[in-house]
């Protein structure tokens, strides 16, 4: 038996050539752009629609304000005295919202209900309508839950509301 020695190594073998990522035919091509071009165009529609609805988050914000400041007793009647006018640039927000601008009782009822994807309460014109012109007194003298019900009235309307775009 004989010590092995330097001379008797051979070398290893070359391994295999790595695998490429690229597509090996002109369909894995297409449909990986296909593929790139939906999403680009998803994406770009989710941006469209999210600065559409800027309105709409900055009124649900304010909302959020209003009835912070509604459970305060002493900022009550001007939380609630700014709801009327925050529903109106609402509806004046929407592209369809121009319509809004001369209309009151039912006709407002109307234009609120059409855009609206559940039913909102048969009196919300006139609830709107006393916040707006009635005095402060009969303002102060709405009960916590009939204000709070509002409020999430004119909250659900802000959220479900149709834009025709």
């Amino acid at each position: 038996m004989s010590i092995p020695s330097i001379d008797q190594l051979q070398e290893l073998a070359a391994p295999p050539a790595t695998v490429s990522y690229w597509p090996q035919t002109w369909a894995w091509a297409l449909l990986a752009l296909l593929l790139l071009l939906a999403a680009a165009t998803w994406a770009l529609w989710r941006y469209r629609r999210w600065r559409r609805d800027r309105y709409r988050r900055e009124a649900l914000a304010l909302l959020d304000e209003l009835g912070a400041a509604a459970k305060d007793p002493s900022n009550r009647v001007t939380a609630l005295r700014q709801l009327p006018a925050l529903i109106k640039r609402v509806a004046l927000s929407m592209p369809d919202g121009g319509a809004s601008a001369p209309l009151g009782g039912a006709d407002w009822q109307a234009f609120l209900q059409q855009r609206s994807t559940l039913a909102l309460p048969a009196d919300l014109d006139r609830h709107l309508a006393v916040l707006a012109y009635a005095p402060d007194a009969s303002i102060q003298g709405m009960s916590e839950q009939d204000a709070q019900a509002l409020l999430a009235a004119c909250r659900q309307w802000v959220e479900v509301h149709h834009v025709a775009a």
